[in-house]
């Protein structure tokens, strides 16, 4: 049986694992509700899939989980619709004033 002639050094061990590890799952957030999905798949929160409804998750909940899940997908839409904006406009004499 064959026995090696020198110590493996730890060094030498070490940087043939050094490759031998568990990686984070890439994550990507839905489109519709904003929760993190694995990417080319079906959003099990809100059951969509690239724009379009795949899954009707609304459907398997009992009522008082569906009212919460709709408020939630409701309010995060809301969210989203509504880009900030400023009531004035910026002028150059505002922008030069020091703030105290």
């Amino acid at each position: 049986m064959p026995v090696p002639k020198k110590r493996t050094t730890k060094s030498k061990r070490d940087k043939r694992r050094f490759n031998i590890f568990l990686r984070k799952p890439l994550l990507v957030k839905c489109k519709k509700c904003g929760k993190e999905v694995l990417s080319h798949t079906v959003c099990s929160f809100c059951g969509y899939y690239k724009g379009r409804e795949v899954i009707d998750v609304l459907g398997k909940l009992d009522r008082k989980e569906k009212k919460k899940r709709e408020k939630e997908i409701k309010v995060k839409e809301e969210k989203e619709e509504k880009p900030k904006t400023r009531d004035r406009p910026l002028d150059w004499k505002a922008l030069s004033k020091k703030r105290k």
